[in-house]
């Protein structure tokens, strides 16, 4: 057979491994069974990295051992993790494979299950998150859910701005999840934290307040101007309504003046419906930025100015807003002072709502607007996060797919096996 130390090369071994037998069987070995008593040692098979087309597996007796600190245990081998049926390198190949490509093409290329790649991630998160403190020194945080799964299944996760990496996530959102991230910093580092971005979320407020007073907490500016485009909508929609009821009932008004129609007879469209239809398909004009719009959203615009004062007024609302952002510092506070107090004798219903929520959190948008923090980075992380999920058509536990967004997203660097 070849050199011993060619296998030893091409299982990824190092010298403290000594081969004693190579041999080739079809198919995959057989398990040799358990012998009686913990101490009389096992046969044991790990998985490695293939031999060209052949699956290479390494065999062992792997004895059990009294061990002074975990008890009776399995003797550990150098080439494989505790409890692992996969050798380093193939899990390192695992790894590499996951964060580039699909767990359906990982497990199609490498003839794993799917259930064992996520396994495989996991594993390899906690050796390199034992090695690393992704929480020391941070200052600026930024914190959101992100939905993994149907039926509200969310995770919690905190990015840092300096540096733009996730640092934590676990799974769930509310108040103990959070609370749960703060435990893990410490008081101390707790203490050193000095800005905080987030949505309006008032369990994100409410922790942070609590466990970081002193920490600057910023409001997102997209998530302040989603309100005021809800706000039009609202408008839209109550403006369409009220046109539909009296199409109809000048519809009902027509049909019993002429008569019952055959079924063959056109029913030509009323005014107020064709008016109506309008307003139902302006939805998009209303809500783009102005720099935005297309010719035909464009002209949409100006026809609302014209025939709906109520719409209208919604619109120059939600673009006093953006103003607001755009102009940041003082200038911005000045002109949500201005806002506040215009919107406040607003007759439109959806705008007084609007007002009183900017009222409430007004400190943390007064903060976004002086220290320029946004959730900007957050919501790329999450779009990520979500093409993650995608791409490997879900994942059997939260854990898994929270291994494989700190391993593209925390910051530690995969090679493949045998790579420098």
């Amino acid at each position: 057979m070849p050199d011993v130390s060619v296998w030893r090369a091409m299982a990824g071994l190092d010298d403290r491994t000594v081969i004693e037998r190579v041999a080739f069987e079809e198919g995959r070995p057989g398990r040799s069974r358990r012998s009686p008593g913990y101490d009389g040692g096992r046969r044991r098979e790990w998985r490695s990295v293939d031999c060209g087309l052949t699956q290479m597996w390494l065999a062992a007796d792997a004895p059990r051992v009294r061990c002074a600190e975990h008890g009776v245990t399995v003797a550990r081998v150098p080439w494989a993790r505790h409890g692992a049926g996969h050798t380093l390198v193939f899990d390192a190949q695992v790894a590499w494979l996951a964060v580039r490509t699909s767990k359906s093409t990982v497990r199609e290329l490498l003839r794993i299950a799917w259930k064992t790649v996520g396994s495989v991630i996991d594993r390899v998160w906690a050796d390199i998150s034992a090695e690393i403190d992704l929480l020391d020194g941070v200052r600026k945080i930024g914190i959101d859910e992100v939905s993994y799964k149907k039926n509200h299944r969310y995770l919690t996760i905190v990015v840092d701005h300096d540096t733009g990496r996730v640092i934590w996530a676990a799974p769930g959102l509310g108040a103990a999840t959070l609370s749960t991230f703060f435990d893990e910093l410490g008081p101390e580092r707790t203490a050193a934290l000095t800005h905080v971005s987030a949505d309006a979320a008032h369990w994100i407020a409410s922790t942070v307040t609590q466990r970081a007073p002193q920490a600057i907490l910023c409001a997102d500016p997209f998530h302040i101007v989603a309100w005021a485009t809800d706000a039009i909508d609202t408008v839209r929609r109550q403006e369409w309504r009220a046109l539909k009821a009296l199409a109809d009932t000048e519809r009902a008004e027509q049909d019993r003046r002429v008569g019952r129609p055959t079924a063959d007879d056109p029913k030509p469209e009323t005014p107020r419906q064709d008016l109506a239809r309008e307003f139902k398909n302006a939805r998009y004009s209303l809500l783009k930025n102005p720099d935005n719009l297309t010719q035909d959203q464009s002209l949409t615009l100006k026809w609302i100015t014209a025939s709906s004062p109520r719409l209208h007024e919604a619109y120059a609302f939600k673009e006093k807003l953006r103003i607001v952002f755009q102009a940041r510092g003082k200038q911005g506070k000045r002109i949500l002072d201005a806002w506040i107090k215009e919107a406040g004798r607003s007759t439109l219903e959806p705008i007084q709502k609007l007002c009183k929520s900017v009222v409430r959190i007004r400190a943390s948008i007064e903060a976004s607007l002086e220290h320029g923090l946004s959730q900007g980075l957050i919501e790329s992380t999450n779009t990520k996060i979500r093409l993650f999920t995608r791409m490997a058509f879900g994942f059997h536990t939260p854990q898994a797919l929270i291994a494989l967004v700190m391993l593209n997203l925390g910051g530690p660097t995969l090679t493949l096996p045998g790579r420098t």
